[in-house]
C-alpha cells in the first residue's frame, strides 16, 4: 500500500490535519504501517500539487486541515475497490485495504471484503490451473534437463501463489464472523505538529497544548 493511497482513503472520512492522518495510518492498520511523520507531510504536499487534496482551513489551534478534492474522492474509491499500487504485493493491498475499509465510518466494508475475495478467486484458479498443466521434476537422482527443470519450478511457484491465495480467501471469509470495527476520527488535539509554515524537511514543531 503506497502512504498515497491511504491518506486519501483516510480522507474519506473528512477534513483532517497531518499528525490526525499520521496517526489514523498506523492505527488503523493495526500497526502495521507506521512510516516517518515527515513522509506523511510530504505525501500531502503532494497530492496538493496533483489536485487530489485541497486546503480545508485550519483548527481552532491553527493546524491546517486537508480534505479530498472530486479527484482525490474518485481516487480513494478506486483503490478501495481494488487498484492496487503499482509494484505492490496483492496480500499487502488485501489486508491494508480491509482493515482501513472496517475502520472507517463511511465506508462500505462489506463491498471491500466481497471485491477483495473476487480477486483472489480469479488469482486461485489462474494458479490451479498454472499448478497443474506443468511437469513434474521426476524422482530423486534422475537426470533432468533444463526445460523439464524450468516447468517443474513453474508448478511448484503456481502451487505456492494456490496455498497464498486458498490462505487469503479463508481469511476474508473469516471476517464475516468479525465486528466492524468503524470509529470517526480522534478528536483530541495531539501534543505535536505541523502549524503553517513549517517545511517538510524543517520537521514537525512542538505545538502547546
Amino acid at each position: 500500500m503506497a502512504v498515497r493511497d491511504a491518506l486519501l482513503a483516510l480522507l474519506t472520512a473528512g477534513p483532517a490535519y497531518g499528525f490526525q492522518l499520521h496517526g489514523g495510518l498506523a492505527s488503523r492498520t493495526g500497526g502495521r504501517r507506521t512510516v516517518n511523520v515527515g513522509q506523511t507531510y510530504a505525501t500531502l504536499e503532494r497530492l496538493t500539487k496533483q489536485r487530489l487534496v485541497e486546503p480545508a482551513g485550519t483548527t481552532d489551534d491553527g493546524l491546517p486541515l486537508h480534505r479530498l478534492t472530486a479527484a482525490g474522492a474518485k481516487a480513494a474509491t478506486a483503490w478501495l475497490e481494488g487498484a492496487d499500487a503499482a509494484g505492490a504485493d496483492p496480500w499487502d493491498e488485501t489486508v491494508d485495504r480491509v482493515l482501513l475499509a472496517r475502520s472507517l465510518p463511511a465506508c462500505d466494508a462489506v463491498a471491500v471484503v466481497d471485491g477483495e475475495r473476487r480477486r483472489w478467486t480469479v488469482r486461485r484458479d489462474a494458479a490451479s490451473t498454472a499448478a497443474a498443466s506443468g511437469s513434474a521434476a521426476g524422482a530423486v537422482g534422475d537426470p533432468i534437463d533444463e526445460e523439464r527443470a524450468e516447468s517443474a519450478l513453474a508448478r511448484l511457484a503456481a502451487s505456492a501463489e494456490l496455498a497464498r491465495a486458498d490462505a487469503a480467501i479463508a481469511w476474508l471469509d473469516v471476517l464475516g464472523a468479525e465486528p466492524r470495527l468503524a470509529y470517526p476520527p480522534r478528536a483530541d488535539r495531539p501534543r505535536r505538529g505541523r502549524r503553517p509554515g513549517t517545511t517538510a524537511a524543517s520537521g514537525v514543531q512542538p505545538a502547546d497544548a
